[in-house]
């Protein structure tokens, strides 16, 4: 079962999340039982909380699994004007993990989600009992990353036709690409949506580009090095994070932990999520028993 539950972000902004457990049932247990720890999921750029599903249904088992919409993402308000700060997506993680009854909370980020879940734990070590961070560098990027990124979003040629066009042309045509990825295909056929000439994306480019904007241009070390929950970093063998700056991050962190998927790049808990599941269980799993 999935459910949505409505949450108000920073400055009013609503935002979507979605629980992937069913709800406890009215009267069932006894008044003191433990409920089942919880584990709050933050997509990347560009994705949205459905990307989590599998996941989440996998951890469901032993959590309480909570994917978030950030703002200008999935089913979440996209304000014209922003903000999309780093502030504002932390301010926005914290208001559902306080409003949603997460905490202690593990984080499971993937890229930019990644950076919103280490900025909050290092800000709020009360809230958060696990961090995993899944592909985020914690390097300056620069600017000529984000005129790249400015390039790639004007090479679309949206609108789509079909869904099978996104998924061609994302998984297999567009120019940066260096192999056919098909998982990528996948991702952002699940970011589209039809309109009356055909399908566009569910977010606004200029919009991700203003969020992109307020990190890329920053290093955030020194963030890391104030986490003080158990931290696992992620990476696949083909990632943009690099494996020595992972293992730098590990470094870092003050109780860090380093896992690496083989036959997987940036989005590595779609291409290899068997794989994915194994590092990420037990890690949270033995997180939730620490008294």
């Amino acid at each position: 079962m999935v459910r949505r539950i409505d949450v108000t972000g920073s400055g009013g902004v609503r935002l979507a999340a979605w629980e992937f457990t069913d709800p406890p049932k009215s009267g069932s247990g006894s008044a003191g039982s433990k409920q089942a720890p919880g584990v709050l999921l933050l997509h990347g750029l560009m994705g949205r909380a459905s990307h989590w599903a599998d996941t989440a249904r996998r951890l469901s088992a032993g959590h309480r699994p909570v994917a978030l919409d950030q703002r200008g993402h999935g089913r979440s308000e996209k304000p014209g004007e922003g903000p999309f700060d780093r502030e504002a997506y932390v301010d926005d993680a914290i208001a559902a993990v306080e409003q949603l009854g997460l905490a202690p909370v593990s984080l499971v980020g993937h890229a930019m989600g990644a950076l919103t879940a280490w900025q909050l734990a290092a800000r709020r070590p009360d809230l958060v009992s696990a961090l995993v961070i899944c592909d985020m560098r914690a390097s300056a990027l620069g600017a000529a990353s984000q005129r790249e990124w400015r390039e790639w979003f004007r090479s679309w040629p949206v609108p789509f036709a079909t869904l099978a066009d996104v998924r061609r042309w994302f998984g297999e045509d567009d120019p940066t690409l260096e192999r056919p990825r098909p998982a990528r295909g996948e991702f952002f056929a699940e970011v589209m949506a039809e309109r009356a000439d055909g399908w566009r994306p569910v977010f606004s480019r200029r919009q991700m580009l203003s969020a992109r904007e307020t990190w890329v241009h920053d290093a955030h070390w020194e963030e890391l090095a104030q986490v003080q929950c158990p931290a696992l970093v992620a990476r696949g063998l083909d990632a943009e994070l690099g494996r020595a700056e992972a293992q730098e991050m590990v470094r870092v962190l003050p109780r860090g932990e380093y896992a690496e998927i083989p036959d997987a790049g940036h989005l590595l808990p779609w291409e290899q999520p068997d794989a994915w599941y194994r590092v990420i269980e037990p890690f949270l799993r033995t997180a939730a028993a620490r008294p």
